[in-house]
């Protein structure tokens, strides 16, 4: 895979100008740079908390994003910095510092909501950032958690028995971490020792009653429960108690920092190099720089347009364009192999055809790694066509190649006869056994010649038709045989030439069969990969919705067990759906598999016996090939 691009410094990746967003064309070049799996890191948090320094940290540097009083206009948006993973030597770390949530000067706080729908849409770990503690001003803070339903939309239309969108959020939401800054209580709770996890769970809890009061302070704490799958604190204390040092952290020596803030930061940073999961889509689909530019394209060209950004349309878009590109380079490898490889004419039509095979093979392969929910296989059957394109223009230059070459071989050796023809050299007693000496002569020469290609015998008959009627006025015209003889070398030229016919005959059909035999074995060769992927996107799927059926439970169980019955119960309807989801997909597993491997092949046969290529229906004799379960 290649590298990462060598950035020394973040860049802006979504520019915040005059409340309006918009893309930075050159970070997109970056991250088109990047086809390795990408592991994408989001802060976000309140104006000058020490986002940023935390940042800096993860690329391992003091310097970089702009921190505290350097904060300038520029800075708005989404910074971008792309790093090679410590850990991961095929991966490469994606950190996105945002501009700070709640700055008074802006005018519109929509767009505070934006920013951060946008990290949690971009992101595998979405890192909050705060002072102090997790009280109910912190948590009032982060209302735009329960904005997301509003900002982010999991499907392009609404499911048909009314459950909500958000439900799906935990399929491809983010891991949630909270980092406390200047954090000063002991972790305690009822004088007992606690972990910061334990910590933010107890903060998480919710408040009984059910006053609208009680229900708007539980709102962010029931989103960050219900949309991540993972939660996870760090607390952080003071850096230092000078002021004049914490105004420019980025040049204080690491000896003047607090030994306890150095080492809560290292522990955060080996948290984020060890755990933080590669980013992906939902069914597992693997998210590298390249996409993760589309992504960011997508997501804002849809809000710049006032809709809602929706995973399911990113995705189809995203698909779109890498399935198309993984045509493309499928079909281009087989062309420039295929080129490299053949040499005309082959010596056989099976020689080509062994040719073609191994070619496609490549080129399926190359399209199967690269392309990602083709639905309805459109851009498999697309590629079926080009390669089937590219294989008739290939048999035809093959054609064209043996039939020069046998016209050149053919007027090369019969020249002495046509000669001899036009000087009347045949046209004397005993003429015709003369022209049919040279005739063999000239046909015994030509069966020597090597590769002649897979025209050798027609260019030949072709040849000889020719000579027939020029024959037979010879054979007329030689007084040195009788009338009785004369009949007889006529029946004998008939007979010869209606087994040339026959031999001619049986050599096309015996290359229909090849060609019927390599039909076969393309539709062999596009349906076995796509058997296994197909199950391997269902088991993906199928993980996925038992990932959000145990996150589920998880939250149905810990309201039990804080006393929220009700609440507990009214995810029943939610939970029930899922179970019925999941049932039938695992139901329905070998015989939708086979319905589509059914479907498919049918398609594709129809691409690639097209009418008068070939005789009959390669499908009949081959439908188990459809009912493999």
């Amino acid at each position: 895979m290649a590298p990462t691009p060598n950035m020394m410094a973040p860049i802006c990746l979504v520019e915040n100008n005059n409340e309006q967003l918009s893309v930075n064309q050159e970070a997109l070049q970056i991250l088109d740079q990047i086809s390795q799996p990408v592991v994408v890191v989001a802060i976000v948090g309140m104006y000058r908390t020490g986002k940023s320094y935390l940042m800096n940290q993860l690329a391992g540097q003091n310097h970089g994003f702009p921190l505290g009083s350097t904060v300038q206009s520029e800075t708005k948006g989404i910074w971008m910095w792309c790093v090679p993973h410590p850990l991961k030597t095929d991966h490469t770390l994606v950190l996105l510092d945002t501009e700070g949530l709640g700055d008074v000067e802006k005018g519109d706080p929509k767009n505070d909501s934006w920013i951060f729908a946008l990290a949690v849409l971009l992101c595998s770990s979405f890192v909050y950032n705060s002072m102090n503690t997790i009280n109910h001003q912190a948590l009032e803070q982060l209302h735009y958690v329960t904005e997301l339903t509003e900002l982010i939309r999991a499907k392009s239309s609404p499911t048909p028995d009314g459950v909500d969108d958000s439900s799906e959020f935990v399929s491809f939401f983010p891991d949630f971490i909270w980092t406390v800054r200047d954090f000063t209580l002991e972790l305690k709770l009822k004088d007992h020792p606690i972990t910061e996890d334990e910590y933010l769970d107890n903060a998480l809890k919710l408040i009984p009653g059910r006053n609208l009061k009680t229900q708007i302070s539980n709102l962010p704490r029931e989103c960050i429960r219900h949309y991540f799958p993972k939660r996870k604190c760090f607390v952080f204390d003071r850096p230092t108690t000078d002021k004049d040092l914490l105004a420019h952290i980025e040049e204080v020596a690491t000896h003047q920092l607090d030994p306890k803030f150095l080492e809560q930061t290292k522990m955060f940073c080996s948290h984020i190099f060890t755990q933080a999961r590669t980013k992906t889509l939902r069914e597992g689909i693997t998210v590298t720089g390249k996409r993760l530019r589309t992504l960011v394209v997508t997501y804002v060209d849809t809000i710049k347009s006032g809709a809602v950004p929706c995973l399911e349309n990113a995705v189809t878009t995203l698909a779109d364009l890498e399935n198309s590109a993984a045509v493309q380079k499928a079909a281009d490898h087989y062309s420039e192999q295929m080129a490299q490889r053949v040499s005309f004419p082959t010596d056989s039509l099976q020689e080509l055809l062994d040719l073609h095979a191994a070619c496609e093979r490549e080129a399926i392969a190359i399209f199967m790694q690269n392309s990602f929910k083709d639905d309805n296989q459109m851009f498999q059957k697309k590629l079926v066509e080009i390669i089937k394109d590219k294989k008739d223009e290939f048999l035809q230059q093959n054609e064209e190649a043996s039939v020069k070459f046998c016209q050149a071989k053919l007027d090369q050796l019969s020249g002495a006869l046509l000669d001899g023809i036009s000087a009347g050299t045949f046209y004397v007693p005993g003429g015709h056994k003369l022209y049919m000496e040279t005739k063999e002569k000239i046909e015994q020469e030509y069966f020597q010649v090597p590769r002649k290609g897979v025209k050798a015998n027609e260019v030949l008959q072709s040849f000889l038709r020719s000579q027939a009627p020029i024959e037979k006025s010879i054979l007329q015209a030689d007084k040195a045989l009788t009338e009785k003889e004369k009949a007889m070398a006529e029946e004998r030229a008939r007979k010869e030439a209606a087994e040339k016919e026959q031999e001619l005959m049986r050599q096309k059909l015996q290359e229909q069969q090849q060609q019927m035999e390599a039909q076969k074995r393309s539709l062999e060769e596009y349906i076995l990969p796509l058997r296994e992927k197909l199950a391997s996107d269902r088991e993906n799927l199928i993980r996925e919705q038992n990932m959000m059926l145990e996150h589920k439970l998880k939250v149905q169980e810990d309201l039990l067990k804080d006393g929220f019955i009700k609440k507990a119960e009214e995810m029943n309807a939610e939970i029930g759906h899922l179970k019925n989801i999941i049932y039938a997909t695992q139901k329905d597993n070998s015989p939708w598999i086979a319905r589509a491997i059914s479907r498919v092949g049918t398609e594709i046969t129809a691409i690639l016996s097209a009418p008068g290529k070939l005789l009959g229906n390669i499908v009949s004799g081959f439908g188990s090939l459809f009912d493999k379960k």
